[in-house]
């Protein structure tokens, strides 16, 4: 490919630009590939690697072109992991990993077609058109396989049902429960505990603010008694919903295995169709089904969890949820409580407001980890509705204590 006759300030430009690019695709590799290797599902961490593989054909070609304009042979500065090990990544688990991916490939393809108006050199030009159409493909490649109906690429290799099916085998052990669930289930536990309480102490402030001394003590009750009333719901309803979960599996699971005892044809049949829709041909998904159907245990577990979406394994356990909903709830419920602790009257109160909307940010913020949202924006909204929900819940109680109720 031959070099441009760029100038010295435009060249060093559109090197900067092709680091910036070959940077970002080693990154996009070793998130792919980490990904892939930590994944359960044999189909889609095959997917996983096949887009590693293309990010690393895409540095390739930008090292190649900087290289031709004279530029420095480039070093990789991010994780080994690339943004895999990411504590929202993490949290969140593969979904919520694979659908950030989604939302980075379509930056890609946005930054590359400013690049093609920006750059001014033909080489470089020539390997963003080939690169944006590969980036295009990974968008939907992501998107499919997060809805659940994964459509191949022009350019993936053909799936390998053999390969697959060894991967399945290794893996029908390690089921475990998404890593970003619990910490879902303590955000939000802190969050209601924290909006409840806030509300109460906003209010008793307001009722009782004529008197110091009066006011501390109402609050501090009434604080603490909604802080183990919340607590206790929470902890009891995280019990209840997780208990009813697993028995609402159980039961689907049973009947599962009364169908397949009935039928046993009909649920290979199924299960194959299944396997086509993620991207196997008919005879790779029915040999795979033919090598599953041989322990009548694995046949059932395969079906159950293509049909349920999820494993026994994966589910909640109960008491985890009930002690993670209830210890957050209460961590939650006596932040605005504390400075009555300490002061009384009008500091308590501000005080009480201050770190209460403080911790609302900081509650907004965390929601991040389990969502696509900016932590700012996350938290700034958070830090909103606090707000009102205090200032609510204080002109009523000073309503309230005038009327003297």
């Amino acid at each position: 490919m031959a070099t441009s006759m760029l100038s010295g300030a435009k060249l060093k430009k559109v090197l900067a630009a092709l680091e910036g690019n070959w940077q970002a695709e080693m990154e996009g590799y070793h998130t792919y590939q980490t990904l892939a290797d930590r994944d359960e599902d044999p189909v889609r961490a095959r997917v996983l690697r096949h887009l590693a593989q293309a990010e690393l054909e895409h540095a390739a070609l930008w090292a190649g072109r900087m290289e031709e304009l004279g530029g420095t042979k480039p070093e990789y500065a991010g994780s080994p992991g690339g943004d895999a090990n990411s504590l929202a990544n993490r949290a969140g688990g593969i979904r919520m990993a694979l659908r950030r991916l989604e939302i980075e490939e379509s930056r890609h393809i946005a930054n590359y077609g400013e690049q093609l108006k920006a750059l001014g050199d033909e080489g470089s030009i020539a390997i963003l058109d080939h690169v944006i159409e590969d980036e295009k493909d990974h968008y939907r490649e992501l998107g499919s396989l997060l809805r659940g109906h994964y459509q191949a690429s022009a350019t993936a290799p053909k799936i390998d049902a053999k390969a697959v099916l060894e991967e399945m085998l290794a893996k029908r052990n390690r089921g475990r429960k998404q890593p970003g669930a619990w910490i879902g289930d303590a955000i939000y536990g802190v969050n209601d505990g924290l909006g409840a309480i806030f509300g109460i102490v906003s209010g008793v402030s307001g009722a009782t603010l004529g008197d110091p001394a009066q006011t501390s003590h109402y609050v501090l009750l009434a604080g603490l008694s909604g802080m183990i009333a919340s607590a206790l719901s929470m902890g009891s309803g995280a019990y209840l919903a997780a208990k009813s979960e697993r028995e609402i599996y159980l039961a689907e699971v049973a009947r599962e295995r009364e169908a397949i005892q009935m039928n046993q044809p009909e649920a290979r049949e199924l299960l194959s169709l299944y396997y086509q829709v993620k991207g196997l041909p008919e005879a790779d998904a029915l040999h795979m089904v033919n090598h599953i159907a041989s322990d009548p245990d694995q046949l059932l577990r395969a079906l159950a969890s293509e049909r349920l979406g999820s494993s026994e394994e994966a589910l909640a356990n109960p008491m985890v949820s009930a002690t993670s909903g209830a210890l957050s709830t209460a961590v939650g419920a006596i932040i605005p409580v504390i400075p009555f602790f300490f002061m009384q009257g009008i500091p308590a109160v501000i005080a009480a407001a201050v770190v209460s909307l403080a911790a609302h940010f900081a509650v907004g913020a965390a929601k991040s980890l389990i969502t696509v949202r900016s932590w700012w924006s996350s938290g700034l909204e958070m830090t909103m509705v606090g707000a009102v929900e205090g200032a609510v819940t204080y002109g009523i109680g000073i309503l309230l204590g005038k009327g003297g109720m």
